[in-house]
Protein backbone atom coordinates (compact mmCIF):
# COMPACT_ATOMS: atom_id res chain seq x y z
CA UNK A 1 0.00 0.00 0.00
CA UNK A 2 1.36 3.46 -1.01
CA UNK A 3 0.46 6.36 0.98
CA UNK A 4 0.71 10.59 -0.53
CA UNK A 5 3.04 12.58 -0.14
CA UNK A 6 3.34 16.52 0.47
CA UNK A 7 1.41 18.62 2.42
CA UNK A 8 -2.04 17.60 0.81
CA UNK A 9 -1.03 14.04 1.03
CA UNK A 10 -0.37 14.31 4.74
CA UNK A 11 -3.74 15.98 5.11
CA UNK A 12 -5.01 12.99 3.91
CA UNK A 13 -3.75 10.78 5.82
CA UNK A 14 -4.71 12.43 8.92
CA UNK A 15 -8.71 12.53 7.91
CA UNK A 16 -8.16 8.80 6.92
CA UNK A 17 -6.95 7.84 9.97
CA UNK A 18 -9.81 10.39 11.77
CA UNK A 19 -12.85 8.47 10.26
CA UNK A 20 -11.07 5.03 10.62
CA UNK A 21 -11.91 5.89 14.35
CA UNK A 22 -8.31 6.07 15.07
CA UNK A 23 -7.26 8.56 18.09
CA UNK A 24 -4.93 8.93 20.37
CA UNK A 25 -5.32 8.53 23.99
CA UNK A 26 -3.49 9.99 27.16
CA UNK A 27 -2.49 7.87 30.18
CA UNK A 28 -5.19 8.47 32.89
CA UNK A 29 -2.35 8.04 35.19
CA UNK A 30 -0.90 10.82 33.85
CA UNK A 31 -4.11 12.66 32.92
CA UNK A 32 -4.68 12.52 37.24
CA UNK A 33 -1.03 13.59 38.10
CA UNK A 34 -1.75 16.84 35.50
CA UNK A 35 -5.02 17.45 36.54
CA UNK A 36 -5.32 21.01 37.27
CA UNK A 37 -7.03 20.75 40.43
CA UNK A 38 -4.09 18.98 42.25
CA UNK A 39 -3.14 20.58 45.36
CA UNK A 40 0.35 22.23 45.23
CA UNK A 41 1.75 20.43 48.08
CA UNK A 42 0.67 17.42 46.16
CA UNK A 43 2.60 18.16 42.97
CA UNK A 44 5.57 19.20 45.57
CA UNK A 45 5.69 15.41 46.89
CA UNK A 46 5.16 13.77 43.55
CA UNK A 47 9.60 14.96 43.39
CA UNK A 48 10.01 12.28 45.71
CA UNK A 49 7.26 9.81 46.00
CA UNK A 50 7.20 8.92 42.16
CA UNK A 51 3.27 8.13 42.55
CA UNK A 52 3.67 7.31 38.61
CA UNK A 53 5.97 4.24 38.52
CA UNK A 54 5.09 3.04 41.88
CA UNK A 55 1.10 2.59 41.14
CA UNK A 56 2.35 1.47 37.40
CA UNK A 57 4.14 -1.37 39.03
CA UNK A 58 1.03 -1.91 41.37
CA UNK A 59 -1.14 -2.23 38.22
CA UNK A 60 -3.86 0.11 39.16
CA UNK A 61 -6.60 -0.80 37.72
CA UNK A 62 -8.91 1.35 35.38
CA UNK A 63 -12.00 0.63 37.35
CA UNK A 64 -12.50 -1.43 40.38
CA UNK A 65 -12.53 -0.94 44.26
CA UNK A 66 -9.27 0.06 46.16
CA UNK A 67 -8.22 0.90 49.45
CA UNK A 68 -5.72 3.25 51.02
CA UNK A 69 -5.08 2.13 54.03
CA UNK A 70 -3.85 4.44 56.36
CA UNK A 71 -4.02 7.21 53.80
CA UNK A 72 -3.69 9.70 55.67
CA UNK A 73 -4.96 13.26 53.98
CA UNK A 74 -5.43 11.04 51.20
CA UNK A 75 -2.24 12.23 48.47
CA UNK A 76 -2.86 8.52 47.15
CA UNK A 77 -6.87 8.33 47.10
CA UNK A 78 -6.71 11.82 44.80
CA UNK A 79 -4.06 10.07 42.21
CA UNK A 80 -6.00 6.59 42.42
CA UNK A 81 -9.48 8.08 41.62
CA UNK A 82 -8.46 10.38 39.17
CA UNK A 83 -7.05 8.10 37.43
CA UNK A 84 -9.90 5.14 37.59
CA UNK A 85 -13.05 5.19 35.92
CA UNK A 86 -15.99 7.36 37.14
CA UNK A 87 -17.96 3.91 38.57
CA UNK A 88 -14.57 2.76 40.45
CA UNK A 89 -14.37 3.65 44.32
CA UNK A 90 -11.46 4.26 46.61
CA UNK A 91 -11.68 3.93 50.04
CA UNK A 92 -9.60 6.76 51.94
CA UNK A 93 -8.73 4.60 55.66
CA UNK A 94 -8.28 5.99 58.87
CA UNK A 95 -8.27 5.36 62.40
CA UNK A 96 -8.53 7.74 65.21
CA UNK A 97 -4.98 8.10 65.35
CA UNK A 98 -4.06 8.59 61.99
CA UNK A 99 -7.13 11.44 62.15
CA UNK A 100 -5.46 13.07 64.67
CA UNK A 101 -2.47 14.61 62.58
CA UNK A 102 -4.31 14.09 58.99
CA UNK A 103 -7.87 15.25 59.84
CA UNK A 104 -7.93 18.93 58.72
CA UNK A 105 -5.74 17.62 55.24
CA UNK A 106 -8.51 15.10 54.43
CA UNK A 107 -11.38 17.45 55.11
CA UNK A 108 -10.08 20.33 53.00
CA UNK A 109 -9.14 17.64 50.14
CA UNK A 110 -13.15 16.21 50.23
CA UNK A 111 -14.50 19.45 50.88
CA UNK A 112 -17.59 20.41 48.19
CA UNK A 113 -17.70 16.65 47.20
CA UNK A 114 -14.49 17.42 44.44
CA UNK A 115 -13.79 13.77 44.67
CA UNK A 116 -17.09 11.69 44.11
CA UNK A 117 -15.26 8.37 44.07
CA UNK A 118 -13.24 8.78 47.30
CA UNK A 119 -15.08 6.88 50.00
CA UNK A 120 -13.64 8.37 53.78
CA UNK A 121 -13.53 5.27 56.04
CA UNK A 122 -12.87 5.69 59.54
CA UNK A 123 -12.56 2.77 61.17
CA UNK A 124 -10.18 1.15 63.68
CA UNK A 125 -8.38 -1.41 61.82
CA UNK A 126 -10.53 -4.44 63.66
CA UNK A 127 -13.94 -3.02 62.96
CA UNK A 128 -14.19 -2.61 59.36
CA UNK A 129 -17.25 -3.64 57.91
CA UNK A 130 -16.72 -4.23 53.97
CA UNK A 131 -18.13 -7.26 52.29
CA UNK A 132 -15.52 -9.69 51.81
CA UNK A 133 -13.27 -10.14 48.79
CA UNK A 134 -14.42 -6.91 47.97
CA UNK A 135 -11.38 -5.07 47.11
CA UNK A 136 -9.19 -5.20 44.02
CA UNK A 137 -5.88 -3.16 45.58
CA UNK A 138 -4.85 -2.72 49.44
CA UNK A 139 -1.71 -0.22 49.35
CA UNK A 140 -0.24 0.94 52.43
CA UNK A 141 2.51 3.73 52.63
CA UNK A 142 4.97 4.17 55.66
CA UNK A 143 2.90 2.29 57.50
CA UNK A 144 3.76 -1.30 57.66
CA UNK A 145 6.32 -0.87 60.19
CA UNK A 146 3.70 0.79 62.95
CA UNK A 147 2.55 -2.74 63.46
CA UNK A 148 5.96 -3.19 65.47
CA UNK A 149 5.66 0.81 66.90
CA UNK A 150 4.22 0.81 70.74
CA UNK A 151 3.21 3.87 72.66
CA UNK A 152 0.42 5.19 74.46
CA UNK A 153 -2.74 5.02 72.65
CA UNK A 154 -1.28 3.06 69.67
CA UNK A 155 -0.83 -1.05 69.59
CA UNK A 156 -1.61 -2.14 66.00
CA UNK A 157 -1.57 -5.58 65.89
CA UNK A 158 -0.28 -7.86 63.24
CA UNK A 159 -3.08 -10.23 63.10
CA UNK A 160 -5.21 -7.57 63.40
CA UNK A 161 -3.79 -5.46 60.06
CA UNK A 162 -3.15 -8.41 57.99
CA UNK A 163 -6.49 -10.48 58.81
CA UNK A 164 -8.16 -7.67 57.47
CA UNK A 165 -6.43 -7.45 54.36
CA UNK A 166 -7.30 -11.03 53.60
CA UNK A 167 -10.57 -10.66 54.26
CA UNK A 168 -11.43 -7.56 51.94
CA UNK A 169 -8.75 -8.18 49.01
CA UNK A 170 -10.56 -10.52 46.45
CA UNK A 171 -8.80 -13.54 45.43
CA UNK A 172 -5.88 -12.21 42.72
CA UNK A 173 -6.36 -8.88 44.61
CA UNK A 174 -2.67 -6.84 45.11
CA UNK A 175 -1.13 -5.86 48.28
CA UNK A 176 1.11 -2.79 47.73
CA UNK A 177 3.50 -2.06 50.71
CA UNK A 178 6.10 0.85 50.80
CA UNK A 179 8.20 1.59 53.78
CA UNK A 180 11.19 2.85 54.87
CA UNK A 181 14.35 1.11 54.99
CA UNK A 182 16.48 0.25 57.79
CA UNK A 183 19.63 -1.20 57.95
CA UNK A 184 19.92 -5.32 57.20
CA UNK A 185 19.68 -7.57 59.72
CA UNK A 186 17.97 -5.24 62.32
CA UNK A 187 14.71 -6.93 62.09
CA UNK A 188 11.37 -4.67 63.26
CA UNK A 189 14.13 -2.96 65.84
CA UNK A 190 14.65 0.22 64.09
CA UNK A 191 10.69 0.66 64.24
CA UNK A 192 10.27 2.09 67.38
CA UNK A 193 12.76 5.13 67.15
CA UNK A 194 13.52 5.67 63.14
CA UNK A 195 10.17 4.28 61.98
CA UNK A 196 12.18 1.99 59.53
CA UNK A 197 11.71 -1.37 59.02
CA UNK A 198 14.23 -4.38 57.86
CA UNK A 199 13.04 -5.37 54.06
CA UNK A 200 14.18 -8.54 54.45
CA UNK A 201 12.03 -8.93 57.85
CA UNK A 202 9.21 -7.64 56.14
CA UNK A 203 9.32 -9.73 53.21
CA UNK A 204 9.13 -12.48 55.52
CA UNK A 205 6.97 -11.32 57.78
CA UNK A 206 3.87 -10.75 55.15
CA UNK A 207 4.76 -13.49 53.25
CA UNK A 208 4.61 -15.71 56.47
CA UNK A 209 0.75 -14.22 57.36
CA UNK A 210 0.15 -15.77 54.02
CA UNK A 211 0.53 -13.44 51.25
CA UNK A 212 2.30 -14.44 47.61
CA UNK A 213 5.50 -12.11 47.09
CA UNK A 214 4.89 -10.88 43.36
CA UNK A 215 8.04 -8.93 43.11
CA UNK A 216 10.07 -5.30 43.94
CA UNK A 217 10.45 -2.17 42.56
CA UNK A 218 13.31 0.28 43.42
CA UNK A 219 12.13 3.16 42.02
CA UNK A 220 12.13 4.70 45.75
CA UNK A 221 15.65 3.71 46.51
CA UNK A 222 18.36 6.11 47.87
CA UNK A 223 21.88 4.55 48.11
CA UNK A 224 22.74 8.23 50.01
CA UNK A 225 20.58 7.29 52.69
CA UNK A 226 22.35 6.29 56.01
CA UNK A 227 19.95 3.80 56.82
CA UNK A 228 20.58 4.72 60.82
CA UNK A 229 18.95 7.79 61.41
CA UNK A 230 14.76 8.72 62.29
CA UNK A 231 12.49 9.08 59.03
CA UNK A 232 11.82 12.57 60.52
CA UNK A 233 15.57 14.07 60.74
CA UNK A 234 16.03 17.01 58.74
CA UNK A 235 18.79 15.67 56.71
CA UNK A 236 17.04 13.12 55.45
CA UNK A 237 13.10 14.06 56.07
CA UNK A 238 11.17 13.03 52.63
CA UNK A 239 14.26 11.28 51.14
CA UNK A 240 14.72 8.39 52.79
CA UNK A 241 15.40 4.91 51.06
CA UNK A 242 12.07 3.47 50.33
CA UNK A 243 11.12 -0.24 49.33
CA UNK A 244 8.22 -1.20 47.60
CA UNK A 245 6.71 -4.78 47.86
CA UNK A 246 3.78 -6.42 45.90
CA UNK A 247 1.83 -9.42 47.27
CA UNK A 248 -0.98 -11.40 45.83
CA UNK A 249 -3.59 -12.36 47.89
CA UNK A 250 -4.12 -16.29 46.93
CA UNK A 251 -7.06 -17.77 45.25
CA UNK A 252 -7.33 -20.60 47.76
Amino acid sequence: MSYPHGKNGQLLLILIISLLGFTATADPLSEALNHPDRPAADRERDAHSLPAPVLQFARLPERGVVMDLFGGGGYYSEIMARAMSDDSKVYLHNNAAYLGFSGDALAQRLQRNRLPTVVRYDREIDAFDLPADSVDLVITVLTYHDIYYKTDGWDLKAEDFFGTIHNILKPGGTLLVIDHVAAAATGSAAAQDLHRIDPAFALADISSHGFEFAGESEVLKNDADPLNVSVFDPSIRRKTSRFIYKFIEPAD
